[in-house]
């Protein structure tokens, strides 16, 4: 797997990083209990994203439909972690993992801006670990310390939509990314002649 640091833009208030986790907790709690809403709101998410205005760590994903050849576009959370960027699905076997297996390539937009990536889905046992990865202890801002106590862990809506515990092993997230494949997502290189 390559590596890749984990690029932060500037430097983050603490009120912008606390605002960003919560509006995670949200997002997850919608997706907990009520996804047709999510679905319903995907198109108004598209527009947010398209307009290059804050929406958590969601990017849209355009691929290629592997039997029309349309492009296809869905909002998808994009997880950064040290070893690299990733996308996940949080509804296991959908149309667009089917579409990005077959086309190893997507273009991925936020922040008002697009970029072709490569996609390579990761086994089982190596998506484990991005996924333990990216739920693993948070360090809290500021505020979330006092709003929440110093304690570092991941948030309790993604444990619970995932079916994780605080304790879980790496052999039950092996579980769970057998159930909700995994990309790697790498940036195209482009040659400068």
């Amino acid at each position: 797997m390559a590596t890749a640091s984990r690029a932060l833009p500037g430097s983050d208030s603490e009120l912008a990083f606390a605002a960003r986790s919560i509006a995670v907790g949200w997002f997850v709690l919608l997706f907990l209990r009520a996804p047709v809403v999510i679905r319903l709101l995907g198109p108004l998410l598209n527009r947010v994203i398209r307009a290059g205005l804050p929406a958590g760590p969601n990017v849209l994903l355009t691929t290629r439909g592997r039997s029309s050849g349309l492009p296809r576009t869905v909002p998808v959370a994009l997880l950064e972690v040290p070893a690299g960027r990733f996308v996940q699905s949080p509804y296991g076997e959908v149309q667009w993992v089917h579409n990005l297996r077959v086309a190893g390539q997507a273009e991925v937009t936020a922040a008002g801006r697009s970029r072709t990536v490569l996609a390579d889905e990761l086994a089982p046992e190596a998506a484990a670990q991005v996924l333990h990865d990216a739920v693993a202890g948070n360090p809290r801002s500021l505020l979330l310390r006092k709003l929440l106590g110093p304690v570092d862990r991941p948030p309790v809506a993604v444990l619970h939509f995932f079916r994780l515990r605080v304790d879980t092993t790496l052999d039950d997230y092996v579980a769970e990314a057998r159930r909700h494949p995994v990309f790697e997502l790498r940036p195209v290189e482009t040659d400068v002649g």
